[in-house]
């Protein structure tokens, strides 16, 4: 059965995101990647990416939601299928890039949840 692995990330709004990434920083020593995200390595199982987007993003949808959560998948083409299936919102855009693909779904209280199938992530590449 198709499911969720993991947490890939943890994004969250704020209307000062350079000030709040440096109080991150300063008082919890949480160093930012190049790209202002923050990188968790758990050894060989995954990683887990931290994020604070500016409030005006459109990356949540259009719930105006303050948070957003990304669960790593093992078969995402398999899950949305199932998931189609039980009626559940899935959004229709899909993106693929080298670093995994990528779908977006919303829970029954309106939040928007990114799903993230890793490259190489497949039925057969983790265990329960």
């Amino acid at each position: 059965m198709a499911k969720v692995t993991g947490i890939g990330g943890v994004f969250f709004r704020s209307n000062d995101p350079e000030s709040l990434y440096r109080w991150y920083e300063r008082h919890l020593g949480i160093t930012r990647q190049p790209d202002g995200s923050v990188m968790f390595r758990w050894g060989e199982s995954g990683e887990t990416v931290w994020a604070i987007f500016p409030q005006d993003t459109g990356y949540f949808g259009p719930s105006g939601q303050s948070f957003m959560i990304n669960f790593r998948v093992d078969d995402l083409d398999a899950l949305l299928a199932n998931l189609e299936r039980e009626g559940v919102e899935i959004d229709p855009n899909r993106e693929d890039y080298p670093y995994g693909k990528f779908a977006w779904i919303v829970d029954p209280d309106g939040n928007r949840i990114e799903l993230w199938q890793p490259p190489g992530a497949g039925p057969t590449d983790f265990t329960t």
